[in-house]
């Protein structure tokens, strides 16, 4: 096991990974821009090293400044949390290459599923059931593309294969909208990602947004964790997730979950990752994987008792998984809601200093975040702050327990977005289950007009 390990991230995943590092008895190293210096994992970090001014492409995406952070604290391993350099292929290769291990998956892994076109290729040779669409990136000429459109059947999306996050895709309804659509989001994407290379697929109209956890060792073993429903969202971003998906009959979650466990041992997968899915009338379509730990992780971790990041770090440190497939076990039903720093419902931001904070307790109730009374949210990063998850017997306990919680957090100083939340607590159509990745925006839309 490392005996030192540096956290190249912030925010409540960085606090999240120091505090499993502390478990596991592993001294912890954390990087911090100037405008995080107040940051409370900062303070209880083993070592601390500043590591640039507050622009991220001057801190924590500037690869020379974390190596050089790893060299002079001694550390042996590097933790990418989520978001920044955690999906970056030539920073995980660069860390190794420097003598570090990379608490994630190998270079090549993350390369092969971080480019759409390829991970799709992968997961057709693996059988993981896609969306039907183009085979590959779509070619340049426009009669081709016309071809390929019309059978698939609109409308279609067209999609950058450097994306993610929500960027670099767009919708096409008609024959004579789709070559102008093709070539913006060409344009885009080569802006966006340094890749210009789009591809296409059949656009569903109500799918739900269902992702499967899966852990992965190197030792040949592989296992899924369930599955999370992270259906609301609000322009491709997720505000809240919950698991196990509701009214979804659990031989096709098995037949999924297994087929994503058997991939990650087909393309030699290492680590921790997420399948994300849509799912329409009964079946399964892949999207893409996600090769981090998810925002949405303590979900899982609250009805399997499995401890994701301490995974991750057993994994990268080449111990085999603490679990086997017969032993994960899912009990009840666990609900996390994302709190940001924002106006509830312009969603625009909202920094600056916190001068009351409170957070809930009671049982099943855990709050993960690094903010604290007097804590000046910067304007530099995204704008999440926290996240409060719950776990109940049920999901009507669930639910029931979520609304004490949020009625308890107290935030005073900024706006957040606790009123949304408290609102979609009590919605008749989230109480009831298995709403659309549309549901939010027609929600906000008819209650919260612009």
């Amino acid at each position: 096991m490392f005996k030192k390990i540096l956290i190249a991230n912030r925010g409540e995943i960085a606090l999240r990974v120091q505090r499993a590092c502390r478990e596991l008895g592993i001294q912890t190293v954390v990087v911090y821009s100037e405008a995080d210096r107040e940051a409370k994992y900062v303070r209880l970090a083993d070592e601390a090293v500043c590591i640039g001014p507050a622009p991220s492409a001057q801190s924590y995406l500037h690869m020379p400044a974390i190596i050089s952070a790893a060299e002079v604290t001694d550390a042996e391993a590097i933790h990418p949390g989520y978001g920044f350099l955690s999906e970056n292929a030539d920073f995980a290769e660069r860390v190794e290459k420097s003598g570090f291990a990379f608490i994630g998956p190998r270079p090549d892994s993350i390369r092969l599923m971080g480019d759409k076109v390829s991970a799709k290729q992968a997961m057709i040779r693996s059988g993981v059931p896609c969306v039907p669409g183009s085979e590959g990136a779509l070619p340049e000429d426009p009669r081709e593309i016309t071809r390929i459109a019309r059978s698939i059947g609109y409308p279609v999306i067209i999609k950058a294969a450097g994306g993610g996050g929500g960027r670099g895709m767009r919708v096409v309804h008609t024959e004579a909208a789709l070559i102008n659509a093709v070539t913006m989001t060409r344009s885009e994407a080569a802006a966006a990602f340094g890749n210009p290379a789009v591809y296409m697929e059949k656009f569903l109209l109500q799918p739900r947004h269902i992702e499967i956890q899966v852990l992965a060792d190197t030792h040949g073993n592989a296992v899924w964790l369930g599955e999370r429903d992270c259906s609301m969202q609000r322009r491709h971003q997720k505000v809240l997730e919950e698991a196990p998906a509701p009214g979804i009959p659990r031989r096709l979650i098995e037949r999924i979950g297994a087929r994503c466990a058997d991939a990650c041992k087909k393309i030699g997968y290492r680590g921790a990752g997420t399948f994300e899915f849509l799912y329409e009338n009964g079946e399964f379509y892949f999207i893409e994987m996600n090769t981090r730990v998810q925002v949405e992780h303590p979900v899982t971790e609250l009805i399997t008792g499995v401890d994701i990041v301490v995974e991750q770090i057993r994994i990268a440190a080449g111990e085999k998984l603490s679990v086997r497939q017969r032993g994960v076990t899912f009990n009840g039903h666990a609900i996390e809601c994302r709190i940001n720093a924002e106006d509830p419902y312009k969603f625009t931001p909202s920094p600056g200093r916190i001068s009351v904070w409170h957070t809930p307790g009671g049982p099943g109730v855990r709050v993960d975040s690094h903010a604290y009374a007097n804590y000046f949210v910067p304007p530099n990063y995204d704008s999440m702050i926290g996240k409060i998850i719950v776990h109940g017997a049920t999901r009507e306990q669930a639910i029931a327990r979520m609304r004490i919680a949020l009625s308890e957090m107290v935030v005073d100083g900024i706006l957040t977005n606790i009123p949304l939340h408290r609102e979609l607590m009590v919605d008749a159509r989230f109480i009831e289950g298995g709403t659309s990745i549309h549901y939010l925006e027609e929600y906000l839309a008819a209650r919260h007009p612009a």
